[in-house]
């Protein structure tokens, strides 16, 4: 049964709470916005999506106060507002959770949520039990499964990205933005976010949510904006429009992803593992501080799916398969043969290539250029008696951006200044030549848009094609249905079931599945 949109506080014509009229901002020579319009009702959920650089970034960071604009008017609550720093946005209600975390990961989770409005005696010190009392009690409330005492430092990222949720909804909040809050969430843990923001949206609270997973936006929206190349391309009220308009919307009428999901089920890999053949990786009763009795097969052009919840060891699994967990029991074959004393030098030298989770802290040198980037863990390629042979480097970057679509002047762009779908795409070019055995992507699609999400799932599915083995980690589960010939379950470091795709019809069938193989340790502190 699908899940009932909020509604808005009220049917009756309203202020808006937020509107923003003809706002326009240049950067140097880059026109970033050009004349947007926006209007959130009291106690509205307004979804924002377009492409990456499409202009949502910036329109944010002007209403938090980061940015100033050029020309137009914003207005909170009906009083026109030009904020000069995050500070005075703050003072005026606008709370805003970015991709970029802003946690200060030695401090626990209570400290967090707290800082800067702690309760304090009259000689200024912290009082710590009522500081955890008032969080632990928010936390109850609204069951976030989150431990206060909890160092951020050592949660995974999606409980610290749930830290930082929780860090604005507990301020004396009147507009929320959000973007990509459920980038990291499974199911579950996405229910336990629609419910705290119908929460707030009850007391009157705006909510601006961006987001590139469409199927969220009929889940919690009342009214969507799309914004493309600076501009507005549609304003639609959810309950009258449909993925296959908004998607046209994003990305243009003629874009490849528009015929690529009104094809979804003929574009979906249709490679057939041979189920005779000696799997090309196979997993036997791998254990370690994370894993119990791991038993996984993966098969020669195979694209196959881990899906569980936060914490269960899903990213786990992939990290022992390159190296950087050890296997304490069982033993792990690759093409047969053991992989022993494993490292990911040595798991990169076998033709195992790992797409990570955390693509600015794991997956690249933001500083270094495409080139560099692609270069470093290929460094034997590219190098002669000690010397690197910069002429294959440029041009092995050089064929690698045409192949995947990097938009960037040039292979020496530092990857910093590069959209989040071109980063991605950056981390998949350094394992597209020469093509890897096995690659296992971890979350391979988080804050990217629509039309490099579709290039994303063309590149997973050409190396399926080609021979390579895919093992994929997604919280996505239509991502998972779209992309995996097999799933299987993992819940508390186990694998307890594998389906085939073919038996599941949509993401509400796997997330069923997903709950009823749930453990009642899972959030357990």
């Amino acid at each position: 049964m699908s899940e009932p949109v909020l509604s808005a506080a009220s049917s009756s014509p309203q202020m808006p709470l937020v509107r923003v009229a003809g706002v326009t901002k240049r950067f140097g020579g880059v026109q970033a916005l050009r004349g947007v319009d926006l209007e959130v009702l009291p106690g509205e959920v307004h979804a924002l999506l377009g492409e990456n650089g499409a202009g949502k970034s910036t329109l944010i960071k002007i209403l938090s106060g980061v940015h100033s604009y050029d020309d137009g008017a914003i207005e909170i609550a009906g009083q026109k507002v030009a904020f000069d720093s995050p500070a005075r946005s703050r003072e005026a209600g606008v709370a805003v959770v970015y991709q970029d975390l802003s946690l200060v990961e030695s401090l626990s989770v209570a400290a967090n949520l707290m800082l800067g409005r702690e309760p304090r005696t009259r000689l200024g010190f912290v009082k710590k039990r009522a500081l955890l009392a008032e969080v632990g009690a928010f936390l109850k409330t609204h069951g976030i499964p989150l431990d206060p005492r909890a160092s951020v430092g050592s949660l995974p990222f999606a409980y610290r990205q749930m830290t930082e949720i929780c860090k604005a909804l507990m301020g004396d909040v009147r507009v929320l933005i959000l973007d990509e809050p459920t980038s990291a969430l499974t199911g579950g843990e996405e229910q336990i976010l629609f419910d705290a923001i119908r929460a707030v949206t009850g007391r009157g609270v705006g909510v601006i949510y961006v987001t590139h997973r469409l199927n969220e936006v009929f889940r919690i929206s009342q009214r969507v904006t799309v914004f493309r190349d600076g501009s507005n391309a549609g304003t639609f009220a959810t309950a009258q429009t449909d993925m296959k308009q908004l998607v046209a919307a994003i990305v243009g009428s003629g874009h490849a992803a528009l015929h690529a999901r009104e094809s979804q089920a003929a574009a979906a890999t249709s490679n057939e593992a041979d189920k005779n053949n000696t799997p090309v990786l196979a997993l036997s009763n791998v254990g370690n501080d994370r894993l119990h009795a791991v038993d996984l097969t993966l098969q020669r052009g195979e694209v196959h799916g881990l899906a569980g919840l936060i914490g269960s060891g899903r990213t786990e699994i992939l990290q022992t398969i390159f190296g950087l967990k050890s296997v304490d029991r069982g033993a792990i074959l690759l093409d047969g043969e053991p992989l022993a004393h494993l490292t990911p030098a040595a798991a990169i030298r076998r033709g195992v290539a790992l797409v990570p989770e955390d693509r600015h802290v794991q997956g690249l040198v933001l500083d270094h250029s495409i080139e560099r980037n692609l270069t470093l863990p290929r460094l034997r390629y590219f190098s002669r008696w000690g010397w690197l042979r910069s002429g294959a480097a440029t041009g092995a970057a050089q064929r690698a951006m045409k192949t995947l679509s990097v938009k960037a002047p040039g292979t020496s762009t530092d990857v910093k200044f590069l959209s989040g779908g071109n980063q991605q795409k950056v981390v998949f070019a350094k394992w597209n030549h020469p093509r890897p055995k096995v690659l296992l992507l971890d979350e391979p699609t988080v804050g990217v848009d629509v039309g490099a999400r579709e290039e994303i799932y063309g590149v997973v599915r050409d190396a399926a094609r080609e021979g390579t083995s895919v093992l994929v980690v997604s919280s996505d589960l239509d991502e998972l249905l779209r992309l995996c010939d097999r799933i299987s379950i993992v819940v508390d470091g186990r694998i307890v079931s594998t389906v085939e795709r073919a038996t599941l019809g949509n993401a509400e069938e796997l997330h069923h599945l997903i709950q009823l193989s749930r453990s009642p340790n899972e959030y357990a502190s």
